[in-house]
């Protein structure tokens, strides 16, 4: 369990089983705690760009990822996963847009928390844990 000032940290309850996505999901964890932290911190808008486009491509990738992974083990819910995955990108765009043009950290990380944050614990808890019980399933 990490510990964070700002943000979330990862709980086990948050695992799946499946090693790839949990490491990937505590990533995630740790990239949305630290950008909370920088907004929260006053950080360059700059730097907070920076983390702001590296957090989007590896949630992007992690998607993939993980999309792949129910390919693999035929997850039955698998069109629907994906379309979850789809309409968070697009929020997330929102959002990112919404800061680009505001430039406001104190939205940024309102809308990380309430948004961002609230989506990746209940989609975990409730999506994810389906799939890491299909793979169990299929082990």
């Amino acid at each position: 369990m990490s510990d964070y000032r700002y943000g979330i940290a990862w709980s086990d309850d948050y695992s799946l089983g499946y090693e790839r996505v949990d490491a990937q999901h505590r990533r995630l964890f740790e990239l949305l705690s630290e950008l909370v932290s920088s907004c929260m911190e006053g950080t360059d808008v700059d730097k907070l760009h920076k983390t702001i486009d590296f957090l989007v491509n590896y949630t992007i990738q992690h998607f993939s990822d993980e999309e792949a992974l129910q390919i693999e083990y035929g997850y039955p819910g698998y069109v629907r996963h994906k379309q979850l995955h789809e309409n968070f990108k697009a929020t997330v765009g929102d959002l990112v847009q919404r800061f680009t043009q505001s430039g406001s950290l104190s939205e940024l990380s309102a809308d990380v928390n309430k948004v961002i944050v609230k989506w990746l614990i209940t989609h975990i808890q409730r999506e994810d844990k389906k799939i890491g019980a299909h793979i169990k399933a299929q082990i």
